[in-house]
């Protein structure tokens, strides 16, 4: 069972390292808060391929397709900006790690791609997530289901301190462990979710919060993009096709320039 009373400790922990250090875009003293380093992650991978849709895509190639071609617009916008990608291929890479990778490069912004999925074959639309207590079942379920990533890492429980996916308490517990870059997080999701609805008239379900593994760790603003239900043939189509990508991936491309520019400003 997820120990409580660590947990706190662990929360206390983290906020005095938050106000102690910060990534490379946000230095105290840093006139322009530049942003510098983002780092790029593409959901599940390798041995974990994730959800799968009724075509038989699956959620691990889809989401390094389109992570990838963020990246590369990313760059071609902005030359100066360092780009940090958790993987590059399809290999299995630990929840924790993701948030190390991060970590370890100072990144000023860390964007998690995935594919979302639902009994219902008919669900579709998109929805970004930051770090934040789930408000409703349904961000439960999904956190719960993305989280259980960590069932196929070894010694998942002495990784994460006794964190169980399968329990809402231990969710609850390690809810408010971004809280120090909630704003940024929210900024930039809200960014995210207007491009998908407003640009490309994709159903959104705006921005939401869960407690996600991959962003729990992360020492910077983080989000976590459902880019729609692979579950849902019309949207596995549109995901597993280059126009779907390049547009998912134009959509948080245009939006990092809106955050970047609000930001430095």
């Amino acid at each position: 069972m997820f120990n409580q009373i660590k947990s706190i400790g662990l929360f206390f922990s983290l906020g005095l390292l938050l106000t102690a250090w910060t990534p490379s875009g946000f230095q105290k003293g840093d006139i322009k808060n530049r942003i510098k380093v983002v780092c790029l992650d593409a959901g599940h991978g390798g041995k974990d391929p994730g959800c799968s849709g009724p075509k038989g895509s699956h959620e691990g190639l889809v989401t390094l397709k389109i992570i990838l071609e963020v990246g590369k617009k990313l760059k071609a916008a902005h030359p100066e900006l360092k780009i940090i990608y958790t993987r590059d291929t399809d290999t299995f890479i630990e929840l924790n790690e993701r948030a190390n990778i991060a970590n370890r490069n100072k990144a000023d912004l860390f964007i998690s791609v995935h594919c979302n999925a639902a009994v219902n074959k008919n669900a579709y639309g998109t929805e970004t997530y930051t770090m934040g207590l789930h408000k409703t079942d349904g961000n439960l379920n999904v956190a719960k289901r993305e989280n259980s990533v960590i069932l196929q890492e070894k010694d998942y429980q002495k990784t994460y301190d006794g964190f169980d996916p399968n329990s809402p308490l231990a969710h609850i517990m390690m809810a408010n462990y971004q809280s120090a870059f909630m704003a940024s997080s929210v900024k930039f999701a809200s960014k995210v979710e207007e491009q998908f609805s407003k640009t490309y008239q994709r159903k959104s379900f705006g921005v939401k919060q869960a407690g996600f593994l991959v962003i729990w760790r992360t020492a910077m603003p983080s989000v976590l993009v459902e880019t729609g239900f692979l579950t849902n043939p019309e949207e596995e189509n549109y995901l597993a096709s280059e126009k779907g990508q390049n547009e998912v991936a134009t959509a948080i491309a245009t939006a990092f320039k809106a955050y970047k520019e609000e930001i430095e400003k």
